[in-house]
């Protein structure tokens, strides 16, 4: 670890105690233990979470009230989506993953490099506003990662991946969804249901397909796993920005 990493970590345990980052310091020691065999293309796994690949969306208490204002507001995250879609497609770029850039997999960022995009709030507002006020301002968005809308051509598909880590997981609004779409995760295939939340842990592999005649899109947001803990996931934070700035600075 870096000294601000180790300044951070100590900082931690004075405040939370000295036991309160056990599982990350294990992770980072590479002791993580016993994996599903489906998480093994992740980078990290923090021990002690449940190898739940798909997660009930209101089994959360800090994510449900996410889930009910997003699926409540369907229609209208629907309609602004579409009428930005129609009326300015340059708004969408090709979604960059860590692995992979596909001009087929289009994304309109509300949240990125740990902080609101504020030029989305005027094209996708309802959204922004449901976002700012139960993922932001609530801390349940993990500010590592990102929300976006993703959008899948017809006849995409994303192929089978695990993301790097299992501390944060993904929740899936179902915006506008054709026939013939679908998600696979650790073997189980699901199908978005228009106006519904989808959870999972995305360090298990995951692929998602559009076989329909039209664009599949979801708004997409990365949150803390709920099973993790506020000093975990503030040395987490840290810990991977570090890693980041160093990967930068090489």
């Amino acid at each position: 670890m870096t000294p601000e990493a180790e300044a951070e970590f100590a900082a931690i345990r004075a405040e939370f105690g000295s036991r309160s980052l056990d599982r990350v310091a294990a992770m980072t020691a590479a002791r993580a233990g016993d994996r599903h065999p489906l998480q093994g293309g992740a980078k990290w796994v923090l021990p002690g979470l449940s190898p739940t690949p798909w997660h009930d969306p209101y089994g959360h208490p800090g994510i449900t009230p996410l889930v009910r204002a997003l699926e409540s507001n369907h229609p209208a995250i629907r309609q602004e989506l579409g009428a930005l879609w129609e009326d300015r497609p340059d708004a969408f770029a090709a979604y960059e993953h860590y692995l992979t850039r596909q001009e087929d997999w289009r994304a309109l960022y509300l949240y990125r490099d740990g902080g609101l995009v504020p030029e989305a709030a005027a094209k996708a507002p309802t959204a922004y506003r449901l976002l700012k006020e139960f993922a932001v301002d609530t801390g349940q968005i993990c500010p590592l990662l990102e929300s976006h809308f993703s959008t899948l051509l017809p006849g995409a598909s994303i192929a089978p991946h695990c993301d790097l880590w299992n501390f944060s997981i993904n929740l899936h609004l179902a915006v506008d969804i054709p026939e013939g779409c679908s998600l696979t995760v650790a073997g189980e295939t699901r199908r978005w249901e228009e106006g519904r939340c989808l959870l999972f842990d995305y360090s298990f592999e995951h692929e998602a397909h559009n076989r329909g005649d039209r664009p599949r899109s979801c708004l997409l947001v990365d949150l803390w796993h709920p099973e993790t803990t506020p000093p975990e996931r503030r040395a987490l934070a840290k810990l991977i920005t570090e890693i980041r700035r160093l990967i930068g600075d090489s």
